[in-house]
């Protein structure tokens, strides 16, 4: 009977530490979050003011495209953004696809991320992190497999694993598996690697979009034997 209730208490301490311990590293995260977020805006305020002037002159008003996201806990939030794409429609008033609504100056914005500077607010707002699973659309909540919806245990990220490792020429199966691997291992000198690598990244302007696609196929959820689906999709930006 001692040797069970020891056992219980030794695991219930344990579970605590580690409680204590994940709760400490996201403090830390968010600390980093919130000061590099700060000196981002900072820092880049004249870069930022020049953007949003580009895209008022060349595709009009609104310059900041907003769209409903999933968060932590997949809880929605707005997610800020420079508009790339026109607002165009056909003859039965239907949107344009993305590949004939996309600008060439929202192609660079794109290729540059400078399209993704304004989320530095959703990082101090709280919404996201500078690093973890980027940030899908609503619709992918109800699509995901109870493994992939683990990809929501942390704050969406400006950038990520997945980011840095391919991109948009990722499957979403790869896609998947980098976040849930950065779930489960993430670690401030890995958030601090992947930022380091997201500046080469940026410069290398690689893995803009997927083959055939102007950015990503849409995730139409998983298959019969559990991996995703692929099929066209669009963001109206």
């Amino acid at each position: 009977m001692r040797l069970a209730a020891d056992r219980y208490t030794r695991s219930v301490n344990i579970a605590r530490t580690t409680t204590r311990r994940a709760e400490r590293s996201l403090g830390i995260k968010r600390a980093i979050d919130v000061g590099g977020a700060a000196g981002a805006l900072v820092v880049l305020s004249p870069l930022i003011a020049g953007v949003a002037l580009l895209v008022r002159l060349r595709l009009g008003k609104p310059v900041i495209f907003t769209q409903l996201r999933p968060g932590r806990h997949a809880e929605p939030f707005t997610v800020y953004k420079f508009r790339t794409m026109l607002e165009a429609y056909d003859a039965d008033g239907k949107l344009l696809p993305d590949d004939r609504r996309l600008t060439p100056l929202g192609r660079f914005l794109r290729s540059t991320s400078l399209d993704e500077l304004p989320e530095l607010a959703n990082v101090l707002r709280g919404d996201m992190s500078l690093v973890g699973p980027r940030p899908l659309l609503m619709a992918y909540v109800d699509r995901y497999s109870p493994a992939q919806a683990k990809r929501h245990e942390l704050r969406p990220g400006m950038t990520g694993l997945a980011q840095v490792s391919g991109r948009n020429t990722l499957s979403w199966d790869e896609r998947f598996a980098l976040d849930i691997w950065y779930v489960e291992h993430r670690s401030t000198r890995l958030d601090l690697k992947i930022l380091a690598k997201t500046v080469v990244e940026v410069v290398r302007r690689s893995g803009i979009a997927f083959d055939g696609h102007v950015t990503m196929p849409e995730f139409r959820g998983n298959s019969h034997d559990g991996r995703p689906e692929d099929a066209p999709r669009g963001d109206r930006r």
